[in-house]
């Protein structure tokens, strides 16, 4: 099997790299760019599997295959969530939420070692998502959750929610009041439930609402430390690997 990477980040395309080699899957190249990309899908063969960034440094990866007839498979690595996905879920091409996480990246893989690639599929498939990407569909984020609290119900509105954590495999969500409530809920559940203009996942423990930053730090590691209006029971990092697209969400 033939295996190359898409991913205009260096770290985080090594950071995949080793990860693949852990599960026995060999990269065969590297690629950073749409140019550099479109220069090496015309002198080489084309791969079995791609794993493909959707934003790149000098564009979306899709610009590689306006001129590029593809022929492999793809699994998508993807900051994208709050339309994407829809997509991907309606489609047999897999996706990885960034930061890839390696339960769900092993899965990925063997997802395609069962799937028998059938190039106009995933001609349609691409087609659709890219579709999708330019003309995003409107979509209903939820408003309020609920919690249990001894025979009561409480509900909870959105916009008083400071942020989400994850702790001892339980969701909370922490409000403005400076309260925490265990929902009967995941993060990735919350995915496709919450508004990207207003929430993000800077992390696998944190979803943050954007009005609830009070201060952004450098921290070590090319990591941001964001200091909030009430959480303080633990440090909110966000990932190197997300750093860029958490810049680029918060202009």
């Amino acid at each position: 099997m033939t295996v190359i990477i898409i991913e205009d980040e260096k770290p985080s395309a090594r950071y995949l790299k080793r990860m693949l080699e852990k599960q026995n899957v060999n990269v065969n190249q590297m690629l950073h760019s749409v140019g550099e990309a479109v220069e090496w899908f015309q002198n080489n063969p084309h791969p079995d599997l791609i794993f493909l960034d959707i934003q790149l440094s000098d564009g979306l990866s899709f610009e590689i295959f306006d001129t590029i007839e593809i022929k492999s498979a793809i699994i998508f690595t993807t900051a994208f969530d709050e339309y994407a996905l829809q997509a991907f879920k309606l489609n047999s091409i897999d996706y990885l939420l960034k930061p890839i996480d390696s339960e769900e990246l092993q899965i990925a893989v063997e997802k395609y070692k069962n799937f028998k690639p059938n190039s106009q599929n995933v001609q349609f498939n691409f087609e659709d998502i890219k579709k999708l990407l330019i003309n995003p569909v409107e979509q209903e984020y939820k408003k309020r959750f609920t919690t249990k609290i001894g025979q009561h119900i409480k509900m909870i509105p959105v916009d008083e929610i400071e942020c989400f954590y994850s702790e001892n495999k339980g969701t909370y969500a922490h409000t403005t009041d400076g309260r925490n409530y265990l929902l009967e809920t995941t993060l990735e559940q919350l995915e496709t439930e919450l508004s990207p203009e207003t929430f993000f996942r800077i992390s696998r423990k944190f979803y943050i609402n954007i009005n609830s930053i009070k201060d952004i730090i450098s921290y070590t590691n090319s990591r941001l430390q964001l200091k909030m209006n009430s959480y303080s029971e633990h440090e909110v990092i966000v990932a190197r690997e997300r750093v860029r697209d958490f810049k680029l969400w918060l202009e």
